[in-house]
């Protein structure tokens, strides 16, 4: 049981959810829990894999479809965007775009992330760590400004005039990083180099790319919900590239790869050696504290 309390997870854009913990969603909604996703951009400046699927002019919109789409196969609700536009990746020109993500005032998202958080009350809260995975602008402007909303939205002097609109102060439980551990990146580098997949140029910096795994604190069993995440990576077709090691491996090595999600528990700080199997977890106790 878990009090029902939601599961929120807040990306940068549509895509980064199934990917990431597209598993865990799928698994927590069939128990019953609901699961919220909120969207920073509509990744107007992603790749686009067939021209057939979009324009550039046309992206922003055809994504939005496929996070709806990608929602609905994960049993999640109706997302929330927050309106700004993808960063693009750094020193491209997009970065210099007002609009984007990165460049937002840091208050403005904040505020926007506090009243969607007072307004569902999740349990659990879900976004990038500081890396953003692989070092995306907006990946990493969402973890910022995740983070410092986590704990704003409990405090009663953070954004008081919520309160007129039925938004009282609401402390999450608990708040977690995704985390994608070297020893993730380095097998799954391997086994694509040996189903003949040539592994995108992120995945090449052997060593040092993911999160070191001794950070990871917490390790969710999704073998019976990787068919579900697959379908749901799979609705965001304009990002799905011939070569994606994601979705080109043999069944069997998605299984292996895509079976287990990792996460670095943030709060309550975990103790030294301290590991767990379930985001969930103790979260009673946590809803029941003064």
């Amino acid at each position: 049981m878990h009090h029902k309390l939601p599961l929120m997870v807040i990306f940068g854009h549509p895509d980064d959810e199934a990917f990431t913990c597209g598993g865990g969603m799928a698994m927590y909604a069939a128990q019953g829990v609901p699961v919220r996703i909120v969207c920073a951009t509509r990744g107007e400046v992603g790749e686009i894999s067939d021209p057939k699927l979009a324009t550039p002019e046309t992206l922003g919109q055809v994504r939005e479809q496929e996070l709806r789409n990608a929602a609905s196969i994960l049993g999640a609700q109706e997302p929330f965007f927050l309106d700004y536009r993808d960063s693009g990746m750094r020193g491209t020109p997009e970065n210099a775009d007002p609009r984007s993500l990165h460049l937002a005032p840091s208050a403005k998202v904040v505020e926007q992330l506090v009243a969607i958080i007072r307004r569902i009350r999740p349990g659990v809260v879900v976004t990038f760590d500081e890396t953003g995975g692989y070092g995306h602008p907006d990946h990493i402007a969402i973890h910022f400004h995740t983070s410092a909303a986590y704990w704003a939205a409990g405090r009663r002097d953070c954004f008081p005039e919520h309160f007129a609109q039925g938004l009282a102060p609401w402390q999450p439980p608990k708040l977690y990083y995704t985390a994608a551990p070297r020893s993730f990146w380095q097998g799954l580098y391997d086994a694509a180099v040996a189903a003949g997949i040539e592994p995108p140029p992120f995945m090449r910096r052997r060593g040092l790319l993911g999160t070191p795994d001794e950070y990871v604190t917490t390790r969710v069993d999704v073998t019976a919900f990787v068919d579900t995440k697959q379908r749901a990576v799979l609705a965001h077709a304009t990002q799905i590239q011939p070569t994606n090691p994601f979705t080109n491996l043999p069944r069997n090595l998605r299984t292996q790869y895509q079976g287990i999600e990792h996460f670095q528990r943030v709060f309550p700080y975990p103790k030294p050696g301290e590991r767990e199997t379930d985001l969930f977890a103790g979260i009673q106790d946590l809803v029941a504290a003064p």
